[in-house]
């Protein structure tokens, strides 16, 4: 059984870090890319940030220069350093997987999702 679990959200400061973990398990996820989308409270799911299995990084304009996605592919696990962070960064993230997240930037069609880790940022 395909497994994508996150880990490391909570509630933050304005300013402050998380990290976020994604651990992958149930199949090789060789030549897949990762990748994070987010859901703020009634808005659109939408794309944060992915990486290749090559290494080849994707970052959505809004956040980068704030954050950093990194990936382990022997470990099959995948990280999302978010650094001062904004109340818009507050959403549900979720990790997934999917042979061509870059062309899926809405995250329709994803083959594999996780259930999701909160992220709160207070002003």
């Amino acid at each position: 059984q395909v497994q994508l679990v996150e880990s490391g959200g909570g509630l933050v400061q304005a300013g402050g870090s998380l990290r976020l973990s994604c651990a992958a398990s149930g199949r090789t996820f060789r030549w897949y890319s990762m990748g994070w989308f987010r859901q703020a409270p009634g808005k659109e799911r939408e794309f944060v940030a992915g990486m290749s299995w090559s290494g080849t990084k994707y970052i959505q304009d809004s956040v980068k220069g704030r954050f950093i996605i990194s990936r382990d592919n022997a470990a099959n696990t995948m990280h999302l350093q978010m650094n001062s962070l904004k109340p818009e960064d507050t959403a549900v993230y979720y990790c997934a997987a999917d042979l061509r997240i870059r062309a899926k930037p809405s995250g329709e069609g994803i083959e594999y999702w996780g259930k999701g880790t909160l992220v709160t940022v207070s002003s």
